[in-house]
């Protein structure tokens, strides 16, 4: 679904900024950037802009779903015990986590375009070092230097919530999820071919091919137009609004851009303002979980399928009934995936956009507490009916199911903060909520991959008590953003 060295947020000083430009004369007609982007409608520009933004999830999801696919080779090879293959993972979103405060922060005082670009360069450039990486040491400082890269492409996102319409927010971010999807699917198969052939070194460097695209293409997406506005830069706003509209063949509205004078930039304290100190704190408890709960479903299947673990005894078994080998008992369990691992990899990714249209239809019927409430709901049951001793193909089915869950309550809570937020404040709010969200993610494999092999249930059981946690949280959260229109500021 998510983003991240660390400056702290509370000390961050105000900044002051005042509308250009003189007022217009009295009776003169004026519109904002909010009903300007309401009037031109939905068209070509934003086909474009779901293209290309929405392709930084290819990207994010390469980079991020890469450590799954390629954990059993540098187990092996550089013969690791289950902490220190959990590390990895860990030191990953430890980068987003302080990147994505950071990032968010230079985002609402510098654009989202700017930071935006700046993560790719910084990813792609750190992931190709990663493919020369002489010891473990190296490998897990340069992927944490990756992920704090990859913390700056919720930019992105931003950048599309704050040019879409209001009616298509909910139908168009969720779809976004299909590029996440893509990127997995492409990086378990590259890793099919690339791993068993030519090495995992390989595969790290075609992994950054994306970004690099990606990167020569982004000067087609202008900077958001509620930012400049938000900065005071109006003819800037003005002229691409006026450019939006030429390409989706519609008319500006008429009079002058004017939006009413904002005497600061957002600021972490806004964000715990009386007005938004609830619906913060609930939010960070929810993207924590949601993030919790999807890393954990992605490495146990990964360590469900390295480990061949039995629904019976939970203990690794070999496929093939023989004689034990030293090797099975070796501590860093050397098994690299087989085709029937990829296999059924590839089939519970695909579970990533089984319910985006039931996961769409909630969001905009029943609104985005109510939805998000029911799939976290769903998501906690899930992973006790995962304990169930089943087939591989029930095991499979299982995973298939979680997938789609914790990538809808992610759909959801992404659209829920970008619209909860008002611009001054809504590249900050992403930022934190990302970045607690990491703190999820780095507990994940450790839960994942070392304490589901001393405790299979009880492993299986935080996972759902937590996803019970989020779900009371997002019902009870005190805004409904469902048909609102984004708030400029507080």
């Amino acid at each position: 679904m998510a983003s991240a060295p660390k400056e702290a947020a509370n000390t961050i000083a105000l900044e002051e900024i005042h509308t250009e430009g003189p007022d217009p004369p009295k009776g003169q007609k004026t519109f904002t950037v909010e009903e300007a982007v309401e009037t031109i409608g939905f068209g070509r520009f934003h086909i474009a802009l779901f293209l290309i933004m929405g392709s930084t999830g290819v990207a994010e999801a390469m980079e991020i779903m890469l450590i799954a696919v390629v954990s059993p080779l540098i187990r092996c090879e550089w013969h690791l015990q289950d902490w220190q293959v959990a590390l990895v993972t860990t030191m990953v979103f430890f980068g987003y986590m302080v990147f994505s405060i950071v990032l968010g922060l230079l985002a609402d005082r510098y654009g989202r375009w700017k930071i935006l670009l700046l993560s790719f360069l910084w990813g792609a450039y750190f992931s190709l070092l990663t493919s020369f990486a002489p010891s473990y040491i190296w490998f897990v400082f340069l992927r944490t230097m990756v992920g704090g890269g990859v913390s700056g492409h919720a930019q992105g996102l931003i950048i599309k919530t704050e040019f879409l319409p209001t009616k298509y927010r909910g139908y168009m971010l969720p779809l976004s999820q299909v590029f996440w999807l893509v990127g997995s699917l492409l990086i378990i198969g590259l890793a099919s071919v690339v791993n068993p052939t030519v090495g995992w070194r390989w595969l790290v460097r075609i992994a950054s091919i994306p970004s690099i695209i990606l990167i020569m293409v982004f000067k087609f997406i202008p900077e958001s137009a509620r930012y400049n506005v938000s900065m005071g830069n109006n003819a800037a706003a003005l002229a691409t609004l006026q450019r939006i509209a030429k390409m989706n063949q519609a008319v500006m509205p008429e009079g002058v851009l004017q939006e009413p004078p904002k005497e600061r930039r957002g600021r972490f304290k806004d964000l715990v303002h009386p007005k938004y100190l609830r619906t913060t704190l609930q939010i960070w408890i929810i993207w924590l979980g949601i993030a919790f709960a999807y890393y954990g479903v992605i490495l146990a299947s990964t360590e469900l399928l390295e480990r061949d673990l039995s629904c019976t005894s939970r203990t690794p078994l070999s496929e093939n009934p023989g004689p034990v080998s030293e090797e099975s008992h070796s501590p860093c369990y050397c098994r690299p995936f087989g085709p029937s691992a990829y296999r059924t990899m590839i089939i519970s990714t695909v579970g990533e956009i089984a319910l985006n249209p039931l996961n769409i239809l909630g969001i905009n019927c029943l609104g985005r507490r109510l939805s998000l409430c029911i799939t976290m709901g769903c998501t906690a049951l899930f992973f006790l009916l995962l304990n169930i001793c089943t087939s591989s193909a029930g095991i499979t089915g299982f995973l298939f199911m979680l997938r789609a869950l914790v990538s809808a309550n992610f759909n959801t809570i992404y659209i829920y903060t970008a619209e909860v937020y008002p611009t001054t404040m809504r590249a900050l709010g992403m930022g934190t909520s990302g970045s607690l969200c990491r703190v999820g993610a780095m507990v994940a494999p450790f839960i994942s991959q070392v304490l589901m092999s001393a405790s299979f249930l009880g492993a299986l059981c935080l996972f759902s008590s937590v996803c019970v946690v989020c779900a009371i949280s997002a019902f009870t959260l005190p805004i409904e953003t469902k048909g609102r229109a984004l708030q400029v500021c507080m």
